[in-house]
């Protein structure tokens, strides 16, 4: 094992506890933006198809499909640019792309501009794999697991605010939350360009980083060691099942549960609550207390049980109980994303969150197609059998096989094989 060198401490211009809680804002307002949209976005939809929610489906997970194949052929080339030039104006690309997206969205006329919308943001949306970047840049390897929960929870309190504010805007007016994220969007890149310096000096940057700027090269990155090459593959698994969540969500709870978009923006904050709680607090004591590897197949179970909890639920009060377990599935990211980046020098580091990227773009272009595909027929008056839970008995079935495969990679005799851990500027947000 490499023996760990103690970097000297950031100078004062460097990247702190500022530039930290920018990244935090930066990733709360991201997904404050797609919470508010996330109540109304099915709605739009029916409305140009006529309210036919099976149609709705299929179109739902076409506009995820194209946002995903956008995002798998570009956010190697943004990964490989973020160790080339810096994690900064990456950053703030993808924030004004977001806002472009959302205008868009917000005039559309026919479901073509919204397929334009998706593509923009598809080419230009990975802050939140540069953020990942950033705070590997600043954050020794054996304390990333804190930071990397830190952005979790920023994650869920855009969703305790957003479909709340979603569902009340998109009551009195369809399009207003699209404006509303749009804003959102942009004041974040305006306000980034004012505030976040750069995290990755010039003499850690890559001297070139072209090769890596695909999406099968950006690949290759993740077989160069066999831990690296499972955990690779359970975080597909991850990323697959929880496709589940933004493509079926409003039209699973509207169809079965009859619930309004007010409904489906209380529980989306509910949710956000839930999941804020977890990440930002229990993640950095849970993982200290039971380790890397315990974490990941305890949240890798709690999530198993939550979408069998969601397929099986009669009722929707019995949701709200199931949630706490999709909560505490949100231990399971951190605890990886800190495994895969310890077997990563810290030039490479962007193109690894590039990667990792590029498998979520993955399972976005299958993911959707596939879940709101199995609910179309499921809920299709031509099935034998009427079995609305369908996808989310298939998203368990995803994360017991994730489960099953990391308690295999993970072992102790493998985990720690080939271990290294790269000198990195100190830095620790504090608490």
């Amino acid at each position: 094992m490499a023996k760990t060198t103690t970097p000297p401490p950031l100078s004062s211009s460097g990247p702190g506890n500022a530039a930290f809680v920018f990244i935090l804002v930066m990733v709360a307002f991201d997904f404050l933006a797609f919470g508010i949209i996330a109540p109304v976005m099915p709605d739009l939809i029916r409305q140009f198809e006529g309210g036919d929610f099976a149609r709705a489906s299929d179109i739902t997970g076409y506009l995820l499909l194209v946002w995903n194949v956008m995002q798998f052929l570009f956010s190697p080339i943004l990964g490989a640019w973020s160790d080339r030039f810096g994690r900064r104006p990456i950053i703030l690309l993808s924030c004004f792309g977001l806002g472009i997206d959302y205008i868009f969205m917000a005039l559309a006329p026919t479901l073509r501009w919204l397929f334009v919308g998706r593509i923009i943001s598809g080419i230009t949306a990975s802050n939140v794999s540069t953020a990942f970047a950033y705070v590997t840049d600043v954050t020794p390897p054996e304390k990333r697991a804190k930071p990397f929960g830190y952005i979790s929870a920023a994650f869920g309190l855009g969703f305790v605010i957003g479909p709340a504010v979603g569902g009340y805007l998109g009551n009195s007016n369809l399009r207003a939350p699209f404006w509303a994220a749009a804003i959102l969007s942009l004041a974040n890149s305006l306000y980034g360009f004012f505030v976040l310096p750069e995290s990755l000096p010039p003499e850690r940057r890559a001297k070139s980083a072209w090769h890596m700027a695909n999406p099968l090269g950006s690949l290759n990155l993740l077989r160069s060691h066999r831990v690296l090459a499972g955990l690779a593959t359970v975080v597909t698994l991850y990323y697959l099942a929880h496709t589940s969540l933004p493509s079926m969500w409003a039209l699973y709870t509207e169809e079965r549960y009859g619930w309004s978009r007010r409904d489906v923006g209380f529980s989306l904050a509910t949710v956000g609550v839930c999941a804020s709680l977890i990440s930002g607090i229990l993640v950095g004591p849970f993982v200290k207390r039971f380790g890397e590897r315990r974490s990941v197949l305890f949240g890798l179970l709690c999530g198993t049980l939550g979408f069998a909890g969601f397929a099986l639920a009669p009722r929707g009060w019995v949701l709200y109980s199931v949630i706490p377990f999709i909560a505490l599935w949100g231990i399971a990211a951190p605890a990886i994303q800190s495994l895969m980046s310890r077997r990563v020098d810290p030039s490479s580091q962007g193109k690894l969150q590039g990667a990792i990227n590029s498998l979520r773009a993955i399972t976005g272009m299958v993911g959707p197609v596939l879940f709101t595909q199995i609910f179309a027929l499921a809920i299709s008056p031509r099935a034998s059998i009427h079995l609305p839970g369908a996808p989310y008995y298939l998203a368990a079935v995803l994360l017991l096989s994730s489960l099953l495969l990391a308690a295999y990679v993970t072992r102790p005799s493998s985990i720690t094989e080939g271990t290294e851990q790269q000198p990195t500027a100190s830095f620790e947000p504090s608490d």
